[in-house]
């Protein structure tokens, strides 16, 4: 979000231990321990004219005496994490305005950094293994609105929260805080009882896809194969393969998973095992030169199928099928009903 919830980028992503250092142990921790793994700003860097450099300019928490290997795997992770919060991030000019404040929507939303004048924008980044999109929403709020006073009331908050259990689906913790001039606050963070759906906006597919495309696209998710979604806005592609993914429940996408795929990663369309990625479609001509295995490549912006492999009408039974059909045409018509209301 810009706010970011970088566990939108990959299905498995990385979990931190806080484990004794020098018991040989990893940096990765059983799911469901932490709140988060991280809290990190991203801003843009200027390095010659017109061009800029996402880098990590806050931390949270900085680890110490990690070994080696540690170390090493936690460099790994924080290299990452900027190319997915400015995946066009070369594209980036000062401007006035930013939008603000959380948003339930996992995709890079930049927000406006303090100071006065056209400014470069900068990304709020929760990293964590739990996909709790609402809850973090509201933590990225209080971050947010911790920021406008200074960094520094950050990190109180931030530690706060890192030391409270997470709770059990359905249930909450308090956190309190102190916010200078306005004094102790109590924060209530609410666990859904379950998450697998609660950013899923099923209508952002349906508005841009007819039942019959996205019925091919749901048979190529079954059967796991490489599929390559298309647009330009940023917000289109991680909405519209969020739903993809979600089609598949109770069943859940257990390979390669990259909503937005930044421009030095472009080669993932080369890779001999399944996936789900969203590319910019002004990287289309370059995505075509790959060599690429059979794939389904649709394009969000036209609402039509790019390249396929050609027995998507056969995949599913036909009975099924039409189930599938009807179910998305009563789908898109209740809501195109409350649209009209």
């Amino acid at each position: 979000e810009g706010k970011d919830e970088a566990s939108a980028a990959e299905n498995n992503p990385p979990r931190v231990s806080q484990g004794k250092v020098g018991e040989g142990s990893s940096i990765l921790s059983p799911a469901g321990q932490f709140f988060f793994e991280y809290l990190v700003v991203v801003s843009l860097k200027k390095v010659s004219d017109g061009q800029y450099e996402p880098k990590i300019t806050y931390q949270f928490p900085k680890r110490e005496n990690l070994l080696r290997g540690q170390k090493e795997e936690e460099e790994r992770l924080l290299k990452a994490i900027p190319l997915f919060c400015f995946p066009d991030g070369n594209n980036w000019a000062p401007v006035t305005e930013f939008p603000s404040g959380g948003s339930s929507e996992p995709s890079p939303l930049p927000c406006q950094p303090s100071g006065r004048g056209a400014r470069l924008p900068e990304v709020f980044c929760i990293i964590s293994c739990l996909g709790c999109f609402g809850l973090f929403s509201k933590i990225l709020d209080e971050v947010e609105k911790r920021r406008q006073i200074s960094m520094a009331v950050i990190y109180p908050f931030m530690q706060g929260l890192r030391e409270s259990p997470f709770p059990a689906p359905g249930k909450s913790v308090t956190i309190r805080s102190f916010i200078p001039e306005s004094g102790t606050e109590f924060i209530e963070l609410t666990r859904p009882v379950d998450a697998h759906l609660e950013h899923v906006e099923f209508q952002a597919l349906l508005q841009r896809l007819s039942p019959h495309l996205i019925l091919h696209i749901f048979a190529s998710a079954v059967l796991e194969r490489r599929l390559i979604f298309l647009a330009e806005e940023l917000s289109v592609l991680s909405q519209c393969i969020h739903a993809v993914a979600a089609l598949l429940y109770p069943f859940t996408w257990a390979h390669t998973y990259i909503p937005v795929v930044p421009e030095c990663l472009l080669d993932t369309v080369c890779c001999p095992t399944p996936f789900m990625v969203g590319i910019q479609k002004r990287h289309l001509e370059r995505v075509l030169e790959q060599p690429m295995e059979e794939a389904l490549m649709v394009d969000l912006c036209q609402g039509r199928i790019i390249r396929a492999v050609g027995d998507e009408e056969q995949i599913l039974p036909g009975k099924l099928q039409n189930e599938v059909l009807m179910s998305l045409n009563r789908h898109n018509s209740n809501n195109n009903v409350h649209s009209k209301d």
